[in-house]
């Protein structure tokens, strides 16, 4: 669970995209979008091992789920929206 909750504490998201949207290339923009993106599925992966595993409050982690479920939407709406640029 110690691997999670690094991933959970980890400022990577946000970093990501700040540093996509500081970039003036499209390309690369929607680039640390994808990665961003990526660290969600990284970290629903991880959510799911603790999950099979048993390890944490059952109702918890599917609380957790369904907001990395949703932050997963709003990120390749987001990435839609900006390649259309």
């Amino acid at each position: 669970m110690t691997r999670v909750k690094e991933q959970v504490r980890s400022k990577l998201l946000p970093s990501n995209i700040a540093e996509g949207s500081s970039r003036t290339s499209q390309k690369d923009h929607c680039r640390f979008i994808e990665i961003a993106l990526g660290s969600l599925f990284e970290l629903e992966t991880q959510v799911l091992i603790a999950k099979g595993a048993g390890i944490g409050d059952g109702a918890f982690i599917l609380k957790v789920l369904n907001s990395i479920i949703e932050e997963q939407k709003m990120m390749v709406s987001f990435l839609k929206n900006i390649s259309k640029r």
